[in-house]
Order: C-alpha cells, then structure tokens, then sequence
C-alpha cells in the first residue's frame, strides 16, 4: 500500500508564538489547570488522522488524508515536501488501529 511522507518546517524568522499555536493545533496538548488537579486533552488534527510521526515535522499518512494536512500546513505559510512512499506491514498495523485503512 502506499502512503505520503510530510516533511514540514516554519520559515526563518516565523514568531515562537506562531509555532507554539500551530503545535497545539496541529499535535494537540494535554493540559491541566488548578495546580495539576484537573487534566484534559486539547484535541489536535492529527487526534483524528492516522499517522505516524516520526520525529518533529515528519510524518506518514495514508494518501487519502494527505490534502488535509496539506491545506492546515498552508494556513500556517509552513514549507513542505511530500513524497510517495511503500508502506510497511508495521506502518499498515499503525495507521489501521485509527480504523481508516
């Protein structure tokens, strides 16, 4: 089967607060208030798209959700590069668990 591997990353000079919000966007974040005493989960794109991330600004996703990563990236003027790839069968045993492939 194939897939798309992303490759991502901010232009030179974008502001840490621009990155930060992307991040919590893009990844999600747990987060807890009152001193620790309540924590929740700030859903992210990615909670709700099967992939693999496989360092900070890597992942894989199956071709079918690839343009909707792509058009978040776009809203953050992010640089990117996306190839093809063959997934193996532990990258299918992965992304199946999101139950889309």
């Amino acid at each position: 089967m194939l897939g798309n591997i992303i490759v991502f990353r901010f232009k030179e000079k974008t502001e840490q607060k621009s990155i930060n919000q992307f991040c919590k966007k893009f990844y999600g974040q747990n987060t807890s208030s009152h001193g620790g005493k309540y924590q929740y989960r700030r859903h992210g794109l990615l909670d709700n798209i099967p992939h693999i991330k496989l360092i900070g600004g890597v992942i894989i996703v199956t071709k079918d959700v690839t343009e909707k990563v792509i058009d978040f990236l776009k809203e953050y003027n992010a640089k990117y590069y996306i190839r093809d790839i063959i997934l193996l069968d532990e990258d299918e045993v992965v992304l199946s668990k999101f139950g889309q492939i």
